[in-house]
């Protein structure tokens, strides 16, 4: 259903393995997890949040068409510009839509499963339906979780990612975890690549012409810059990386691991990595390999080939309903003019008088 007033001025949940993608002024946050007492609870699955980058302030939609109460691991992904993608093979298909590729793990079982779908982000009635591609053509990749994805020419470009594959599917491009011998079943980490052309909804597996490929792994993370996909960091088994792999997205050549000059980022997965302008891209948080939150931020010079780490980014940030700010304005005062701009007006409607 559309977003109602009530859910304004909410704030969305701490999270982790959720996605995210800005369309627009709009920030948009989907699924993930929370930690409580040690068990990974999942958070609904007929949620958006929306984040207003203007303003400041968060609303959530609830889904009228709601996808399923599993543990649900997406990317979700637009064009570099955050324009969407004009179609995907349905009539009349507006600007704006999120494109996920969906992988599905039930909680209790053994199983796992994918399925691609979208979201129209630009919808007219404020209403969100995910729907379900199913005339694709070509052969999918294998079912996995924690993968990369590049937004290339109206594609998408899938990494590696964790999963399981079928005794005769087993190949080079995959580190064996776990194995089930019921039904022949082994998991663990892929280093394959696997597009799919939004424009005619097909499949494919690009043939590999050069170069070393990184290491199976999964959650790591990836950018493009021009025609590269980069990747960056992930895990394998209990050991995270912090290597710097990119493939040519036209010749289909990876470059080996990239040397780099200079001090570098830790070992890390679970974090994101930023294209910023044409030759730099920005490296942020993540996980340890000792299972450390991380908050550091990373700058990478392509035409240097070297990594420099920021020394201004806040060590925490306190979050602040507006009732909460506009009580301790005094203590505050400092603070309430760099706000942005209608936040600000709301902020100061919230402030008592004198």
């Amino acid at each position: 259903m559309a977003t109602d007033r009530a859910d304004q001025y909410c704030v969305a949940e701490e999270r982790s393995g959720h996605c995210a993608v800005v369309d627009g002024n709009f920030l948009y946050v989907w699924g993930g997890y929370v930690s409580i007492e040690e068990n990974e609870v999942y958070l609904p699955s007929d949620e958006l949040w929306i984040y207003d980058m203007d303003s400041g302030l968060w609303q959530v939609a609830f889904y009228i068409e709601f996808l399923l109460n599993y543990y649900l691991k997406l990317l979700f992904v637009t064009d570099l510009q955050g324009k969407g993608f004009r179609d995907v093979g349905h009539d009349n298909a507006p600007d704006g839509r999120g494109v996920t590729h969906l992988h599905v793990r039930e909680l209790w079982g053994q199983h796992q499963w994918e399925a691609l779908y979208y979201v129209n982000l630009r919808t007219k009635t404020g209403t969100y339906r995910w729907k379900k591609i199913t005339n694709f053509k070509g052969q999918p990749p294998t079912p996995r979780d924690k993968l990369s994805c590049w937004v290339y020419k109206n594609r998408l470009i899938y990494f590696g990612g964790y999963g399981c594959r079928k005794h005769n599917e087993l190949s080079d491009c995959f580190d064996v975890h776990d194995a089930f011998w019921e039904g022949q079943i082994f998991w663990g980490w892929h280093n394959d690549v696997h597009v799919f052309d939004t424009t005619t909804q097909t499949w494919s597996q690009p043939t590999i012409r050069g170069g070393d490929p990184p290491q199976p792994r999964a959650a790591h993370t990836c950018a493009v810059l021009g025609n590269k996909g980069y990747i960056f960091g992930g895990r394998v088994l209990q050991t995270r990386m912090n290597d710097l792999h990119c493939l040519n997205l036209d010749t289909w050549t990876w470059s080996g691991r990239i040397n780099i000059s200079g001090e570098k980022p830790r070992d890390r997965s679970w974090h994101t990595l930023t294209p910023i302008g044409d030759d730099r891209l920005f490296l942020f948080g993540g996980l340890s390999s000792d299972n450390v939150p991380l908050s550091d931020g990373w700058i990478h010079s392509i035409a240097t080939n070297g990594w420099k780490q920021l020394t201004h980014l806040p060590k925490s940030r306190p979050r602040l309903c507006l009732d909460c700010i506009g009580k301790n304005a005094a203590l505050l005062e400092n603070q309430i003019p760099c706000l942005p701009s209608k936040l600000l007006q709301e902020v100061l409607k919230k402030v008592p008088q004198c």
